[in-house]
């Protein structure tokens, strides 16, 4: 009998263990190196000679070796936090030679130090979003390997922005936890805001979008620098007549300013005031009893009550003579005059003690929701009547959140409907 080759077999099944071999074990998440950007910011052209590069040679043996000034050279640029922007300059002699962007961090190779210039620099400027921009400077013929950036806050940040419209009047606040430094520049279709030195929150980004009505067309917030920069957008109703006003105040209780710029037309808005009366008017006991009280109570569940008191209390808006006036409608069309509240009592707004009263439990008020939305239904056509309604009820709630909670309260009214 033959023997068995045995080795040959033992042999092949170790080459896939060999180092180099294709063994897919060797492939491990924990040997994957963290991804850095590679920026080559060598110039396209030499200084000039000088006596430094005859003597390079042998100076190279006093300072580390030939590789000193012969070796190209790599920098590691470094944000905290990380993920900033930088901008590379490569200067000599007050001439620019490169420039480059990255993102943090980044390694940046640099030239030999044999070609480079006693003059030559770089100049590493950071940004990120929300913070200071912060800049440094290296001399090319230094042995820095090693640049880390720390990035301060910006000192003034916008937490939330208030949108409102009603009656063909319309008003932007800016909410801020600093007392605000602003600019506003009027363009051919609009205004811009600049807030200067100030970031913004995640909240305030999202009510920036989607806000729309039938004078404002589209806010955009974008950080330039270390500046905010809110464009509003007017429709061609907006900007056929529309003069604006600031004013700024401070909000004790959350211990915010308040910064408003008012949207007033240039005529004083007589026709639209009168548009509001005749509808008020046409608001009836309907609009406030049976399924309408399902989307009445739906909604005020949805909504963050602190935040429906803050927009339905009188506080100096345009919108409170219209909410006042709204609240004595409640009464006049809510059966006997009077008025529940949540957590009891009632209050008839007939009667201007009592309705003084009721204003400033305005977000506990039975059917006064389900009445603000019959009175935006009589005045806007539909397109604009949920940012309306979120205007006078939740300014500064996403508009697509508001959205969502309207549609509940809404379909909650339609099974009552669909029920009875």
């Amino acid at each position: 009998m033959r023997p068995q080759r045995t080795i040959p077999l033992l042999a092949l099944c170790l080459l896939f263990y060999l180092p180099g071999s294709s063994s897919l074990a060797a492939e491990t998440p924990e040997e994957e190196e963290e991804f850095r950007e590679v920026i080559d910011m060598s110039p396209h052209d030499r200084p000039g000679w000088s006596l430094r590069n005859a003597f390079a040679p042998l100076a190279s043996l006093f300072v580390g070796g030939p590789g000193y000034y012969y070796d190209q050279r790599e920098l590691e640029v470094e944000t905290t936090p990380s993920g900033g922007l930088v901008d590379l300059f490569y200067v000599r002699a007050n001439f620019q030679k490169r420039f480059e962007q990255a993102e943090t961090p980044v390694t940046v190779l640099l030239p030999p130090r044999i070609e480079t210039g006693p003059r030559d620099s770089l100049t590493i400027r950071a940004f990120r979003e929300g913070y200071r921009q912060q800049s440094t400077t290296l001399k090319m013929r230094g042995r820095t390997k090693k640049v880390v950036i720390n990035l301060e806050p910006l000192p003034n940040t916008l937490e939330a922005v208030s949108h409102r419209y009603f009656a063909g009047r319309s008003s932007l606040s800016f909410l801020t936890d600093e007392l605000l430094e602003f600019r506003i520049q009027e363009v051919s279709d609009g205004f811009t805001v600049i807030l200067n030195e100030t970031a913004k929150s995640d909240e305030a980004t999202a009510a920036l979008q989607g806000v729309k009505s039938p004078i404002v067309a589209e806010m955009l917030g974008q950080q330039l620098g270390e500046d905010l920069l809110v464009t509003v957008v007017l429709t061609e109703a907006g900007q056929g007549g529309t003069d604006l006003r600031s004013r700024q105040s401070r909000d004790a209780a959350r211990d915010l300013y308040d910064f408003t710029v008012e949207l007033v037309p240039s005529d004083g808005g007589a026709e639209s005031v009168q548009h509001a009366i005749d509808a008020l008017t046409r608001l009836r006991t309907a609009h406030v009893t049976g399924c309408a009280l399902r989307f009445d109570r739906k909604l005020r569940e949805e909504l963050d009550p602190g935040a429906l008191s803050r927009a339905l209390t009188p506080r100096g808006a345009f919108t409170d003579r219209y909410l006042r006036a709204a609240m004595r409608r409640l009464g006049e069309v809510t059966p006997r005059h009077a008025v529940k509240f949540e957590g009891g009592g009632s209050y008839d707004p007939t009667v201007p003690i009592e309705l003084e009263a009721a204003l400033s439990q305005a977000h506990g008020a039975t059917g006064y929701l389900a009445l603000l939305r019959r009175f935006v239904a009589e005045l806007e056509p539909p397109e604009y009547r949920s940012e309306t309604l979120r205007s006078l009820i939740a300014p500064e709630l996403d508009p697509a959140q508001f959205g969502e909670l309207l549609e509940a309260a809404e379909q909650s009214e339609r099974t009552c409907l669909a029920s009875g």
